[in-house]
């Protein structure tokens, strides 16, 4: 047993990659639960709509004494004119201006509807080139807009956080924020809760989705189910394409409803990205508690072998320690037998470790909290890291700025 726990803490299976692997088999589950779940919701009213479309096409058939053949000819015809836009109602122009300008801002933010399309050659190429950087672009202010969502909310909880303590009397009643804010113990270290932000974003992105439901209610003629199912699929990108809004040749207040509908999908946009990442956060977070619940705790020999090893612990090479330059004043002596014990590259005192990983928790909550002040975070944290190290992205912002996600790496 100690031999096969050796050869486990030997595997090339870091943390890193061991989340990778698990993220990806709780995909694949959740993926076929999904498509379990709508194969026994939607199969049967296919099957009972395919059932009733085959009677009507031969009573049709039947009626009028017109061929199958012939018939389903013109049904194709009529399906290849309403992938080109054109229906038996009277619709708005696909391709004038508002409609081309619908159509790319559908493009760039990767909604797709799919109601429009180009069909010529020389479209269909300037798609591919305007959506590379076009999509690029707009996924770039998606990240900067949830840099600065959570800016604003890290403010705002602040300065709720202060509001409270000045109501328990834990702080003077002139208190303003500015450097004095050091020598505040009620303050030190505090941090915006990736929980609350979370909640935050929810409720906004639930009560905008709510106000645009009303609006398509109201003016498209759609149900509020429908409308609500609507504004998800668009604002999550998903964009079906089934309903579609703005679509009609002409609307009462029709300029001041494109230009709602342009402001309630933007928007809901960029919150409900901004939200699908905090979720990421906390779903990175129950990863790492399953990883860490996987842990090597099988057989006595280990935990003698560990106890027998007293502060020694050995470092696999999957698992390097950050290395910090730590002062006296903030972790105390180092004493004798903690020198001593530094035999090898690989060989390192749990007090160093525990150490360390008490500055790296400190530095990291002195940045979020001049992150909440509006202070520039001017601290260096010495690593052995690649540019790359500390995420990319939107994972990057939100492990720099929020609490929960300080020991997660």
């Amino acid at each position: 047993a100690a031999g096969s726990c050796r050869r486990r803490r030997l595997a090339p299976l870091n943390e890193d990659n061991g989340r990778f692997l698990l993220l990806a088999a709780l995909i694949a589950a959740y993926l076929s639960a999904g498509a379990t779940v709508f194969s026994a919701l939607e199969s049967p009213s296919e099957a009972a709509a395919q059932l009733r479309w085959n009677r009507t096409l031969h009573n049709f058939s039947r009626i009028f004494n017109i061929s199958l053949p012939e018939l389903r000819a013109f049904l194709r015809s009529y399906e290849a004119a309403m992938a080109a836009g054109i229906r038996v109602d009277a619709l708005r122009p696909r391709w004038d201006f508002p409609g081309a300008f619908y159509f790319v801002g559908t493009v760039v933010s990767t909604i797709g509807f799919g109601m429009t399309t180009p069909a010529t050659v020389a479209g269909k190429v300037f798609l591919i080139v305007y959506g590379l950087f076009g999509c690029a672009g707009t996924i770039l202010f998606f990240n900067l807009f949830l840099e600065r969502i959570i800016s604003l909310l890290a403010f705002i909880m602040k300065a709720c956080h202060e509001r409270q303590l000045r109501r328990s009397g834990l702080l003077p009643p002139n208190f303003r924020r500015g450097p004095a804010m050091s020598g505040v113990g009620s303050l030190v270290g505090w941090k915006p809760s990736v929980y609350h932000v979370m909640l935050i974003l929810g409720i906004f992105a639930v009560t905008l989705s709510c106000c645009a439901s009303a609006m398509y209610t109201a003016v498209e003629g759609w149900n509020y189910v429908d409308s609500l199912y609507y504004c998800f699929v668009t604002f999550s990108t998903i964009g079906f394409g089934d309903l579609v809004s703005s679509q009609n040749a002409a609307y009462q207040n029709q300029g001041l409803y494109r230009f709602g509908n342009f402001i309630f999908i933007l928007m809901g946009v960029c919150c409900i990205y901004s939200l699908f990442n905090v979720i990421s956060i906390v779903i990175k977070q129950v990863l790492n508690w399953v990883l860490k619940k996987f842990e090597c705790r099988c057989c006595p020999k280990c935990h003698k072998s560990s106890a027998r090893l007293g502060r020694r612990n050995a470092i696999t090479p999957g698992a390097r320690l950050r290395r910090h330059n730590i002062s006296m004043d903030a972790d105390g002596q180092y004493d004798s037998d903690t020198e001593g014990r530094r035999l090898s590259g690989e060989m390192i005192s749990m007090r160093e470790l525990t150490a360390s990983n008490k500055v790296s928790l400190a530095i990291l909550q002195k940045q979020l909290s001049e992150t909440a002040n509006g202070y520039p975070r001017n601290v260096c944290i010495n690593t052995r890291q690649n540019g790359f190290s500390a995420g990319v992205g939107a994972l990057a912002i939100m492990n720099n700025r929020l609490a929960e996600t300080s020991d997660s790496r």
